[in-house]
């Protein structure tokens, strides 16, 4: 914490857009230094990662590095002297690709796919290295050390993001900030923020136009008008100040309130009108004095189509094969627990509308579609498209552990293998389903639908129609290879420890 008293001149808009301005000491008591410690943590823990790395690959070969680098220079190159060279250049190439930038770590998979480029980068450097040195490397280095490096990189990149987030769930290790602008678009951006809690932004003030019919904004206290934006961040401890937008903010008085906050030493931050837009597609290019935001539309076809098809085929095939003696245990279980067929089949909607026989274990009794309608109407839910019905009495005993735990979804890994269906994907729907979406959710359709998806592995059955479609409209507009793999490994997690939200 750091614990400061400055004297600035302070510039306010009022009202109407008019500077007005006082001299005044100004008491800081903000916590701005946590991204810098925690980017510390996170070299210190790379250098470990890559040490480790080295030590095992040298236990690993140690028959093909007993010996010095056979090169044709007029000096001897201890193995040892090699191995300390390679990692001293990847622990550099991680620096330099700023792969520990404040602004990614902790959030979005531009921090893993930077560690990828990272890696591949400083290894095509080794190689042409010992290509132009004429340097007899042992080829297990670049077959062994890479893919365990950049695999416990990762995974130490990933349980440092999960205790980055378990403390920012709770309030620390997070920006201050306030928000600044009209209503509706000072409303719609604390909504955002609210509803990811790990996004390492705590909302503590509002700074709006105009009248509202409270003194808070989604649950947010508003601390007065866009006159008061620095007394805000003084009185309420801000190190963050979000531009949403306003009239009266107009080019000149947005410049003079940037300077401002830069005498503060406050992140100065702009919300353009733009959400669900993931940061791959968003470019930023100076144009004649504006800073203009260009943002690319989403496409999944040509060579991306067949990496994705390509990993898919592979992907369910090694689940068939690893996961085979669970589904037969499974299939044995619903055998003796009563009468019915062992699989359920059921049409479901897929890429551009087609249609396709989707296949599960059978976790409901042999009748269960006969009585959906009757309970939807008496849950009072038939307008809505997920078709949901809370504590269904249909579900058998087996079929209860297997639904929390997502067994029964196991036999769409042949629905995968074949291609009407893909690992990652928006879930399938019903005819009936489909017939109830807006012009927006046919968007969806788009893609393949997928065994697991975004919404299933952020809060799966307690999430709301709209926040399903939003999660999977993200999805849609915002694919990427590293996010289908992201998705995945959470998805493992959430069939491992299925909490409440699953049924």
């Amino acid at each position: 914490m750091t614990n400061q008293r400055v004297t600035v001149d302070t510039v306010s808009v009022d009202g109407y857009g008019r500077l007005q301005s006082t001299r005044r000491p100004v008491k800081s008591t903000r916590d701005t230094d946590w991204p810098r410690r925690y980017a510390s943590r996170l070299f210190y823990s790379d250098a470990a990662v890559i040490a480790l790395t080295f030590a095992a690959y040298s236990l690993l070969a140690l028959d093909e590095i007993s010996q010095p680098v056979d090169w044709p220079g007029p000096f001897i190159i201890p193995y040892w002297t090699l191995l300390i060279f390679a990692a001293f250049v990847w622990l550099i190439g991680l620096d330099v690709i700023d792969t520990r930038d404040r602004h990614i770590v902790g959030h979005g998979i531009t921090e893993y796919q930077r560690l990828v480029n990272a890696t591949l980068a400083v290894f095509a450097l080794l190689i042409a290295i010992a290509f132009f040195l004429q340097m007899n490397v042992a080829r297990s280095l670049f077959a062994i050390a890479l893919p365990i490096g950049l695999a416990a990189l990762l995974a130490s990149r990933w349980v440092w993001r999960q205790w980055l987030r378990s403390y920012q769930i709770r309030g620390s290790y997070v920006y201050r900030a306030i928000v600044v602008g009209e209503p509706g678009k000072v409303g719609h951006v604390i909504r955002q923020i609210q509803q990811a809690p790990e996004s390492g932004y705590k909302i503590v003030g509002a700074v709006t136009t105009g009248e509202i019919e409270s003194d808070a904004l989604e649950g947010v206290a508003v601390a007065g008008g866009l006159s008061s934006a620095t007394d805000a961040v003084e009185s309420l401890g801000a190190d963050t100040l979000i531009v949403a937008g306003a009239d009266q903010l107009d080019p000149r008085a947005m410049r003079r309130l940037g300077w401002e906050m830069a005498d503060r030493d406050v992140n100065w931050v702009v919300a353009p009108a733009l959400t669900d837009v993931a940061g791959p597609r968003i470019h930023a290019r100076p144009v004649a004095g504006l800073p203009l935001v260009h943002v690319d539309f989403p496409t999944l076809e040509g060579y991306k189509r067949v990496a994705k098809r390509t990993f898919d085929i592979i992907g369910s095939s090694l689940i068939i094969l690893l996961l085979s003696p669970a589904m037969l245990a499974t299939a044995i279980a619903i055998r003796l627990d009563g009468p019915g067929s062992i699989f359920y089949r059921q049409t479901r909607i897929g890429r551009r509308g087609r249609e396709f026989g989707m296949i599960k274990f059978r976790s409901m009794v042999a009748n269960a579609d006969d009585q959906l309608a009757s309970l939807l109407d008496v849950q009072g839910t038939t307008d809505q498209p997920l078709f949901k019905v809370t504590n269904d009495p249909r579900i058998t005993k087996v079929g209860r552990f297997i639904r929390k735990h997502s067994i029964d979804e196991l036999p769409q890994l042949f629905n995968v293998f074949i291609g009407e269906m893909s690992l990652v994907g928006p879930r399938p729907q019903r005819a009936a389903e489909v017939a109830l979406y807006d012009d927006d959710a046919h968007r969806r359709l788009l893609v393949k639908p997928g065994m697991s998806g975004l919404w299933q592995v952020s809060g799966r059955s307690k999430l709301s129609w709209d926040d399903a479609i939003r999660l999977d409209l993200y999805y849609v507009e915002n694919w990427s290879f590293t996010q289908d793999i992201q998705i995945l490994f959470r998805t493992v997690k959430a069939v491992v420890a299925p909490g409440e939200t699953a049924h």
